[in-house]
């Protein structure tokens, strides 16, 4: 299962997050962890370089793209190379929804359609669409969320 996405920016702050069967007490444990790994590790790593840890039995895969920095969390069958291949997937969907590498300016602006295509991407916690057609057709059905 994929526990959980999340996006930083280089200070740290979360801009997205995803949890999936993590209790919420223990979201606040991950959030803080995945930063620190990010600010011990991240540094001089180049875009989409990808670099894995484990924690707890679980993995987590993590880069740079562009100003913003992208975790994935799994475990059981998402282990170190299906994340990959998830983090591949959600990186080059928000490149693509960005046009571009991604500043955090431009992440923030791009928000709604980056949570839209996130969750096109993973559904209840597995990787359920990977091919871009069908993840751009899919963002563009879905009626606007009520906040």
């Amino acid at each position: 299962m994929i526990l959980a996405v999340l996006f930083a920016n280089s200070e740290g702050n979360i801009l997205v997050e995803r949890f999936n069967g993590v209790p919420a007490e223990e979201r606040l444990h991950w959030r803080s962890f995945l930063v620190k790994l990010g600010a011990d590790n991240l540094k001089g790593v180049k875009n989409e370089e990808l670099l894995v840890a484990s924690h707890k039995s679980v993995y987590i895969v993590y880069t740079v793209l562009g100003d913003v920095s992208v975790y994935v969390v799994g475990k059981d069958e998402y282990d170190e190379l299906a994340l990959a291949e998830v983090i591949f997937v959600i990186t080059s969907a928000v490149k693509d929804v960005c046009g571009k590498l991604p500043t955090e300016r431009l992440f923030l602006d791009k928000y709604g359609r980056i949570c839209l295509t996130l969750d096109a991407i993973i559904w209840k916690g597995y990787l359920e669409n990977t091919d871009k057609d069908r993840i751009r057709r899919l963002v563009r059905l879905k009626p606007p969320t009520e906040f």
